[in-house]
């Protein structure tokens, strides 16, 4: 088990380490709207969308024994509250979702115009850009924003994996 998260650990790192190295190393840059594709010396597309801050939703049994559990860890109360069934955890700029009751299974969720301390960015793209960008390249929607709108929207698509993404604009 250990072996295998090691493995892991070491895959995501050299991938992370590679996608920095080819960021540097780019040598031509083309923007659209507000999503920028760059192009490498292999003339490979890689996309750099403004996401926005992120954090882990968990679905918890007991939202209690959850928040002591992470308050053990360094965590502190951020936002959200136990009268809501949901509190907002925050470690640094780790962001911890506890919710109880709200939804099945666990979600990585981005929020774009937001940093990790839910401070509005100058600069991000709009949930419905990114949305628009992920259904050109062929991506299932689970849930839209609506593109005839502006501010706040979100939608929900799934990776390879079965792991739910949330993209959700508070403004």
């Amino acid at each position: 088990m250990k072996r295998t998260a090691f493995i892991t650990l070491g895959v995501a790192a050299i991938f992370g380490a590679g996608f920095t190295v080819s960021n540097v190393f780019s040598n031509h840059t083309v923007e659209k709207g507000n999503i920028e594709q760059t192009k490498n010396n292999k003339s490979k597309k890689e996309i750099s969308m403004k996401l926005g801050a992120f954090s882990v939703s968990l679905s918890v049994k007991d939202l209690n024994v959850s928040k002591e559990f992470y308050e053990n860890l360094g965590f502190k109360e951020f936002g959200g509250g136990m009268e809501q069934n949901y509190l907002i955890m925050k470690n640094g700029n780790a962001l911890i979702g506890l919710f109880q009751g709200m939804f099945e299974g666990n979600i990585l969720t981005f929020n774009p115009g937001w940093d990790e301390n839910a401070k509005n960015l100058d600069e991000f793209d709009d949930v419905r850009k990114i949305q628009q960008h992920l259904k050109n390249q062929g991506v299932q929607m689970i849930s839209e924003a609506d593109e005839t709108t502006a501010g706040p929207a979100s939608f929900m698509i799934t990776d390879p994996d079965g792991n739910v993404l949330l993209v959700d604009q508070h403004r």
